[in-house]
C-alpha cells in the first residue's frame, strides 16, 4: 500500500508567521498543507494579491510541499458573525461576496497548483424552505464550479454538521441538483463522519472514495461535533487510514484542529507520530474495527 500524503492546517497555527508555519512542517516531515485563505497567513481581500500567492509559491516549493486551499475563515467576510455570509443569504448581494471568495480561491489555487479549493454550503436561513435553499446553493455555486472546471482545479465541498449540507448523502444531493458537474468534489471529515453518519469512518471513505478530492481528519465522539487531538476522541484510526490507501486516495489528509493553534507546533509533531504509527498498523495487521 502507498504512503499516505499527510497535512496540517494551518487554521490550526494561527500564532504562528506562514513561514514559520511552513519551515516547522516541513521539518516535522509533512507532505503538505492546508492552507486557509485569511488574514494572519494569505488574506484574499487584501491589495496585491497575485504578488503575495507567488512569494507563497515560492515558499511552498522551496520546502517541497503540496497545498489544498481551505476557505472557512470564520471572519474572514464579516468581523461580527462568524462564517457569513453564506452561499444561502437572503440577501443576493451577500451571497455575491461568499461566491466571489470562492472564485477568487479557485484563482489562488491554480496559481499555487493546488489539490483542490475547499468549501461548505453554510446553514438554512430561517424561513427558507428546504428545496429553496437547495436551488439556491446550485445556483450560487455554478459560476464558481465553471472557475474551478476552467482552471482544473477541484472545487471539493464539505459536509458541516449544522449545514444545510451536512452528510454525505446531501452531496448527492447537491450532484443531483446540478447535474453531476465533473468539478463538483468532496471534502471528507473523518470527524464529522464519526459525529453524525450511520456507517463507521472507514465505510464513509469506502462510499466516498469516486468523489474525494480532500480529507480532513481528526478526533472525535460521536453525536458531539468537538475537533479533538488524537487519542482522545472514538475513532479508530488504522482501519480509517488502510480504507484510504486501499481505495487508492492520493490527495491531502490534513489535520484540523482549528481550536488548538495555542498548542499548534506541538499538536503538529504529535498528529503527525500518530498517523505515521497508525498507519504502519494498518499495513501490519489490517484495518481495526472503529
Amino acid at each position: 500500500m502507498t504512503r499516505l500524503r499527510l497535512a496540517y492546517g494551518t487554521n490550526g497555527l494561527t500564532d504562528l508567521r506562514l513561514t514559520d508555519a511552513v519551515a516547522l512542517l516541513a521539518d516535522l516531515g509533512y507532505d503538505g498543507i492546508a492552507l486557509t485563505l485569511d488574514h494572519m497567513h494569505l488574506d484574499p481581500l487584501a491589495p496585491d494579491l497575485p504578488a503575495r500567492t507567488a512569494t507563497v509559491r515560492r515558499l511552498l516549493a522551496r520546502h517541497g510541499l503540496a497545498v489544498t486551499i481551505e476557505t472557512g475563515a470564520r471572519y474572514v467576510l464579516d468581523p461580527r458573525r462568524k462564517h457569513h455570509p453564506t452561499l444561502l443569504d437572503p440577501d443576493p448581494e451577500a451571497r455575491a461576496v461568499r461566491s466571489r471568495l470562492l472564485r477568487t480561491a479557485v484563482n489562488v489555487a491554480a496559481e499555487l497548483g493546488a489539490n483542490a479549493v475547499h468549501c461548505f454550503s453554510g446553514t438554512r436561513p430561517y424561513g427558507v424552505a428546504e428545496p429553496d435553499a437547495w436551488k439556491r446553493l446550485g445556483a450560487e455555486l455554478t459560476p464558481v464550479l465553471a472557475a474551478a472546471d476552467a482552471a482544473g482545479v477541484p472545487l471539493a465541498i464539505e459536509p458541516e454538521p449544522g449545514h444545510l449540507l451536512y452528510d454525505l448523502a446531501g452531496f448527492h444531493r447537491l450532484r443531483e441538483e446540478l447535474g453531476d458537474v465533473p468539478a463538483l468534489a468532496l471534502t471528507l471529515d473523518i470527524g464529522h463522519c464519526q459525529c453524525l453518519e450511520d456507517a463507521l469512518p472507514a465505510d464513509c471513505v469506502r462510499a466516498a472514495a469516486p468523489w474525494l478530492a480532500h480529507v480532513q481528519i481528526e478526533d472525535m465522539c460521536r453525536g458531539v461535533h468537538e475537533h479533538l487531538p488524537f487519542g482522545e476522541g472514538e475513532i479508530g484510526f488504522p482501519s480509517v487510514l488502510e480504507a484510504l490507501q486501499t481505495t487508492g486516495y492520493q490527495g491531502l489528509i490534513s489535520v484540523e484542529l482549528p481550536r488548538h493553534s495555542h498548542a499548534g507546533p506541538e499538536l503538529a509533531g504529535s498528529s503527525i507520530r500518530f498517523l505515521r504509527a497508525a498507519e504502519e498498523e494498518a499495513r501490519a495487521r489490517g484495518s481495526v474495527p472503529c
